[in-house]
């Protein structure tokens, strides 16, 4: 005698049709008629009716084969064999859908979940520091994770999905267009002079003023940094120093080695020693600052509340 084969229709053993269709309703109402033993005092308890009980009840008998899940009794209802066998998976299902249910809430509301950002170094001076402190002031329950890097490195880590927005600039000359961007402010130049310079103290400053001045930048190549603006008013300035830190570079200043341009969101930590003058005219306008979120990703609802927040530190900084 051969054992018959049975074909399974080509699905697999865990195919999704295999699984019962339940409500989670049938399994609340079912769990609280067998928590009470009663279909009366489990319709109180819900608010229904007796009737409306007993349907979901069956329902969910009939969606698991049949197989009655209470003995009917003079008084009350007992839990059939099938019916104790359920319990347990019921309770961890409604356990779960509880959790998920609440989870989903605490996103909806920016009250749970992670929101990762990126910055760049001067926006970190004052900008993230300002939005992040407001942020989770508001939104205690969402974990909050900041990196720093330059912008091509920010925008490459938000297109692989490593980050969720980032701050970013236009300096670099990075094409922006590939992602999405809120605006935030649009950030002045400053020259920062010693003390002891001729024009410290004498109020906004023309670049070409300072043409034959020593500068000191990030890069030895003015292209694609805040010497750009130098470059667009007809001169070229020369690099004497190549000094990354912004601390550095004020040293630097200080010490009369040499001018740099500052933006504003660096400019309330400079030190006595140093003086900003504000670049007057068209060149004044250094770079505008973003952020960013990935094109066609709407951002969640924690990442649209520190959007808010950035906004708002971007104004009182502007009206500082």
């Amino acid at each position: 005698m051969h054992d018959a084969h049975v074909s399974d229709g080509g699905r697999g053993a865990h195919d999704p049709a295999d699984v019962p269709d339940l409500s989670a309703f049938w399994l609340r109402v079912f769990l609280e008629v067998a928590r009470h033993g009663s279909f009366t005092v489990a319709a109180r308890s819900l608010g229904w009716t007796q009737s409306a009980v007993s349907r979901q009840v069956a329902s969910l008998e009939g969606a698991l084969g049949g197989a009655a899940l209470f003995d009917r009794l003079p008084r009350g209802v007992r839990l059939t064999e099938a019916g104790r066998v359920l319990v347990p998976h019921a309770e961890a299902l409604v356990t779960r859908l509880g959790q998920a249910e609440r989870e989903l809430t605490a996103l909806r509301e920016a009250a749970g979940g992670r929101l990762r950002i990126g910055a760049f170094a001067t926006a970190d001076a004052a900008l993230v520091p300002h939005a992040m402190a407001a942020f989770r002031a508001r939104h205690p329950g969402v974990r909050l994770t900041r990196d720093e890097g330059f912008t091509p490195a920010l925008l490459d880590r938000l297109a692989a999905g490593g980050l969720d927005l980032a701050i970013v600039s236009t300096t670099g000359r990075v094409p922006l267009d590939a992602y999405d961007l809120h605006h935030l402010l649009d950030e002045p130049l400053y020259v920062a002079v010693p003390v002891g310079h001729p024009l410290a103290g004498r109020g906004p400053v023309r670049l070409p003023q300072l043409a034959d001045a020593d500068w000191i930048s990030g890069d030895a190549h003015p292209e694609g940094t805040l010497l750009d603006a130098a470059l667009r008013h007809g001169f070229r300035p020369r690099i004497a120093h190549v000094v990354v830190e912004w601390i550095a570079k004020l040293g630097y200043v200080a010490a009369g080695l040499g001018v740099t341009l500052v933006p504003a969101l660096a400019a309330g930590s400079v030190r006595p020693d140093v003086v900003l003058l504000p670049v007057a005219g068209e060149e004044a306008a250094g770079r505008v600052v973003y952020a960013a979120t990935a094109r066609g990703v709407a951002p969640s609802p924690a990442g649209r509340a520190f959007l808010r927040a950035l906004r708002e530190a971007a104004t009182r900084g502007a009206d500082g």
